[in-house]
């Protein structure tokens, strides 16, 4: 056959650039990027769809124009057909060889084919964001493993991901805490802290926290000795910092234990706390206020919106500087993105947070711009997100009304998948069971999640999760076992792709799904939705099945035939193995 290029992404993306080409030939300088609207089809491999909605605005037949752009592609050798169908639609045929040359190809990177994005940026990603003293709940596991996935996608694109944990350290919560504890408690602030002890010392201090919170609320002079405690601790007065820095430790080890526990990325040198742009906030509230982009308003300094009005038709502020002269959340938010565009030189800024806060990030994103923190090149996006819904449907709660824990929930997750493992396999080693239990509840509570769309609400059901049907995590885990099982029963040696042979349907449908990752990868960095990840990969484990019922592996009528399907065998499950890890989750090579 003659040589085929070497893809720079997929199929597609040779079968849109030859489309693309033509049309830059077939149509008037006035559509330059016209879009061809390739689609995978049921009647062909590809469809070209677009020459319809470009016709109509030529005012021309678009079987006409169809037939004027397959007259203008230039066919490589037995690459593919492409012929007009129906009122204007473009079929696209791939022959055999250019899929097997795609297969032998893929197989043979280390990247499996997918290459790095056309050009490479700096993306800083805000994720996750638990409290210091407080123990996580199941409200921060989405924003955790959001963007976590998101991390792992856009680090594979190639480009510069500056991981952003933005914890709640400061403010007058910690100068109630801190008095609290000294006069309530012995603590030292030097003391050594187990890692066994981890999660028991988060918990005390978040029992004494919810304790420092009532007496708050009802004792005055508490409420008056706390507020002291907060100027001292503003002041850097050295017992409070002490004491400060005690706490912030002790939460970070916890935080530690639960990131290992969870297989996300982020590390303490992640962690920038809210205490990290203290010292900057004086410096926004005067130059907002010097740009004119923030008023003082009955006291406070406030950016005021037109489109932002509240039920009594007033516009609604948000507030950079309170009236007695202290900070919130919005003046934090704005040095950290004024720090994120100057000082980190961010080209794009992800915001993984629930959707409840979108009014919030829209006010600060509008007075970012109105100062000229960020400007036209610098994205800024709110990766929104819905709640984790209990069993009724409602937000997930404990039958005492409180929030769920998330080590809790993930212990859980261990526990039922430990037990199903080894009832599946009781003779299965007490260590190898655990490890397996931990790879499958961890990734059943991940991909259960991540296979949602992000806006969406979603039901917490570890049966569900953990089951082997339907669309799952363990589901995938036991397709990529199924497959390595396979892959162990032929020789050692690589497979042998030879493209002279002729391909089943099924073969075809299963190679050239496996060749559409790198364009599910683009679209996940577009969108900023791994669902998009999640479905390709179901998908793929879906029709890897059907491919093994249907086309013999290991009996294949011919050691060639049998060569190139174990060859896809070998591709689909480095796929599913690179697809999962990007997501977060481990892929054992037995269950």
């Amino acid at each position: 056959m003659g040589e085929i290029a070497k893809p720079v992404s997929s199929l597609g993306a040779i079968v849109e650039g030859m489309v693309k080409s033509a049309m830059s030939v077939a149509l008037p300088p006035t559509f330059p990027n016209a879009d061809p609207e390739i689609r995978r089809s049921e009647r062909a491999d590809f469809q070209v769809n677009g020459m319809m909605s470009i016709a109509k605005k030529l005012g021309v037949n678009p079987r006409v124009l169809a037939g004027d752009v397959v007259e203008k592609i230039k066919l490589q050798d037995q690459f593919a057909t492409f012929e007009v169908a129906g009122p204007g639609f473009i079929n696209v045929t791939l022959s055999d060889q250019a899929i097997l040359s795609q297969v032998a190809f893929r197989l043979g990177d280390d990247r499996l084919g997918c290459p790095t994005a056309s050009k490479n940026k700096t993306i800083v990603i805000d994720y996750s964001q638990p409290n210091i003293a407080k123990e996580m709940h199941v409200g921060h596991l989405r924003s955790t493993i959001i963007g976590d996935s998101l991390a792992r996608v856009l680090t594979f694109r190639g480009h510069k991901v500056i991981r952003q944990n933005h914890l709640g350290d400061w403010g007058t919560q910690f100068g109630m805490l801190i008095q609290y504890l000294l006069e309530n408690e012995e603590i030292n602030p030097t003391k050594e802290t187990s890692t066994e002890k981890v999660s028991s010392d988060i918990s005390d201090l978040n029992r004494m926290y919810r304790a420092a919170r009532e007496l708050f609320d009802s004792d005055p002079e508490f409420v008056q000795r706390s507020r002291k405690r907060v100027v001292s601790l503003q002041a850097g007065d050295e017992e409070t910092i002490d004491h400060w820095n005690a706490i912030v430790a002790e939460s970070k080890r916890y935080f530690r234990q639960v990131y290992d526990r969870l297989n996300v990325l982020l590390t303490e040198e992640d962690a920038v706390g809210e205490s990290f742009y203290n010292s900057m906030l004086d410096e926004v509230a005067l130059d907002l206020e010097a740009r004119n982009v923030a008023v003082r308003s009955q006291g406070a300094l406030c950016v005021f919106f037109d489109d932002i009005v509240g039920p009594d038709g007033n516009q609604v502020p948000l507030i950079v500087q309170k009236a007695d002269g202290g900070y919130g959340y919005a003046t934090t938010d704005l040095a950290a993105i004024r720090y994120r565009a100057k000082t980190l030189q961010a080209d794009v800024i992800l915001y993984v947070v629930d959707s409840r806060q979108a009014l919030h990030f829209k006010m600060v994103f509008e007075a970012a711009r109105r100062a000229g923190y960020i400007d036209d090149k610098v994205v800024v996006s709110h990766v929104s997100f819905g709640s984790v819904l209990g069993p009724d449907g409602r937000p997930f709660k404990t039958r005492a009304g409180d929030v769920v824990r998330l080590i809790a929930l993930l212990d859980d997750a261990v526990d039922r998948a430990r037990q199903t493992i080894l009832e599946k396999n009781p003779d299965l080693g007490e260590g190898e069971a655990l490890l397996l239990a931990r790879e499958v509840g961890i990734g059943a509570v991940k991909y259960a999640d991540l296979s949602t769309s992000r806006t969406r609400d979603y039901i917490f059901d570890v049966d569900r999760m953990l089951s082997l049907q339907g669309n799952t995590g363990a589901y995938l885990q036991y397709a990529h076992a199924r497959i390595c099982s396979i892959l162990n029963k032929f020789s050692s040696s690589p497979p042998i792709v030879r493209d002279d042979v002729v391909m089943e349907p099924p073969e075809r449908r299963l190679a050239l799904l496996v060749d559409g990752l790198p364009d599910v990868l683009a679209a996940v960095e577009e969108t900023s939705e791994p669902h998009k990840l999640a479905s390709y990969l179901y998908e793929l484990a879906h029709t890897f099945t059907t491919f093994y019922e249907q086309c013999p592996v290991l009996r294949a009528p011919s050691e060639t035939i049998r060569q190139n399907r174990v060859a896809l065998c070998e591709l689909t499950a480095k796929t599913l193995e690179l697809g999962l890890h990007l997501l977060g989750i481990d892929a054992p090579n037995r269950l």
